[in-house]
């Protein structure tokens, strides 16, 4: 059950320094606040950063030139409560302290925020993109003159609602010249806006690992075994990430429209049947999963102005199973460590491959400019446009496996400084297995792709 909120007027150190995102470019540019911005980004983060923000103050934007939205995926935008100043908001998601006191037990959507609605009056609201993870992108490609701004939205609701609200951005936006660039979930967001009236003037939407059939993350998520949800379970005193998973992860109908789907599914499981999963463990709620089945119908098919960009060569689940009380997960190398690739590509659709992890696909330089070129011309030669990979290297690890790792609390107050940092910069790293080739030995060592 969420604890009472009573204490508004309590104040965090994140929630202190949730800069807003212009206020931190006018920093790193000026080179003010550096110690502390110093310590936000790490180092080497900052250095990057504070170089781009020169460039992208002094860059001129093109005359007529693209207005682009960056759309973040599922937790990447800030979720918090607005308070009235001179308090600043209180952020949620992430902030270690109130996770450590229970307070993510506030994100838990009622069971009316099931699709096709979503509640009338969340007091949840989203405070700005997780900056770590965008604002590198954003900086690059004002650098290269385009108008750039960041959309964020609640990513705990069903896409298509999230979709409506980015479509009443796009409309009032004209009659500017408008493009995408959406990662992750944020892709499926777009498609979803795309499929509603007024958004043909939308004249590019370069998806970056969005899962287009899903991903087993989701599966994972559901039933407390996905490395985000056993960290963030670290942090808290009381809760577990089987309570977290049961209690919070679950009631958001987004999740539940990232389990896969169609061709990447292919054990023959229904994944949108409550009968399909375990007994054992964290269960998804039936009336989401029946909901969650609606979600392909709501996006916009493919056309010319989609580009894809997906991550490969990265240790991705890419098949399940039921075995008894627990699912087993097949990992190999078809993917960017959460999206599979047969998930990412699109029929029809120009699709350019990187040898780069999920969560870095947003902060990768080369694909960076590669976005770039299909922000101006729908194509690029920085990347290749097919994955040829012999690797025939996997493994199998199964739910109880997963539970057995991320198991021991962090004490956040006894951390250093970077230590903390790297805690939340490492959140989406997922854990890294030994792939074995079929027919070698125990000993020998997995061929690398």
């Amino acid at each position: 059950m969420a604890p009472e909120d009573t204490a508004l007027d309590r104040v965090t150190p994140y929630d202190r320094f949730a800069w807003g995102g212009a206020q931190i470019e006018e920093w790193l540019a000026s080179g003010a606040r550096r110690h502390e911005l110093s310590d936000y980004f790490g180092p080497l983060e900052h250095r990057a950063l504070t170089a781009l923000a020169r460039r992208a103050r002094t860059a001129r934007a093109t005359p007529g030139g693209l207005h682009v939205l960056i759309v973040p995926g599922i937790m990447g935008s800030q979720l918090g409560l607005a308070r009235a100043a001179p308090l600043p908001d209180d952020l949620l998601w992430l902030d270690p302290i109130d996770i450590q006191r229970g307070r993510l037990a506030a994100l838990r959507l009622p069971a009316a925020a099931a699709p096709p609605a979503a509640p009338a009056a969340t007091p949840v609201v989203p405070l700005g993109v997780v900056l770590f993870s965008y604002l590198r992108l954003k900086l690059y490609l004002q650098a290269h003159g385009f108008t750039v701004e960041f959309h964020d939205y609640d990513w705990r609701l069903p896409v298509a609602h999230s979709g409506r609200r980015l479509a009443d951005t796009l409309r009032a936006l004209q009659p500017a010249r408008l493009a995408i660039v959406a990662h992750s979930m944020g892709g499926l967001v777009s498609r979803a806006a795309l499929a509603l009236a007024d958004t043909a003037h939308v004249e590019r939407l370069v998806l970056l690992g969005t899962p287009n059939c899903g991903s087993f993350a989701a599966v994972q998520a559901l039933r407390g075994t996905y490395a985000v949800v056993r960290k963030v379970a670290q942090l808290a005193l009381q809760a577990t990430a089987e309570s977290l998973a049961s209690e919070v992860f679950s009631s958001f109908p987004s999740l539940y429209e990232l389990l896969p789907s169609g061709a990447i599914c292919d054990s023959g499981l229904d994944l949108f049947d409550a009968g399909t999963w375990p007994a054992g463990g964290p269960r998804p709620q039936p009336a989401l999963l029946q909901a969650a089945r609606a979600l392909q119908q709501q996006l916009a098919p493919p056309d010319a102005r989609l580009a894809i960009i997906a991550g490969a060569g990265q240790e991705t689940v890419t098949a399940l199973r039921r075995r008894g009380a627990e699912f087993l997960y097949t990992i190999t190398r078809s993917g960017d460590g959460t999206v599979p690739l047969e998930s990412a590509v699109l029929p029809g659709v120009s699709t350019f491959y990187a040898r780069v992890a999920h969560s870095n696909l947003t902060r990768d330089a080369v694909v960076g400019a590669a976005v770039v070129d299909l922000l101006r011309a729908g194509r690029t030669r920085r990347l290749p446009a097919r994955w040829q990979s012999a690797a025939r290297a996997r493994t199998q690890v199964s739910d109880a496996e997963l539970r057995r790792m991320h198991a021991a609390k962090v004490d956040w107050s006894a951390l250093t400084p970077q230590e903390r940092r790297l805690f939340l910069e490492n959140l989406n790293e997922p854990p890294h297995l030994r792939l074995r080739v079929a027919g070698r030995t125990r000993g020998s060592r997995a061929r690398r792709s």
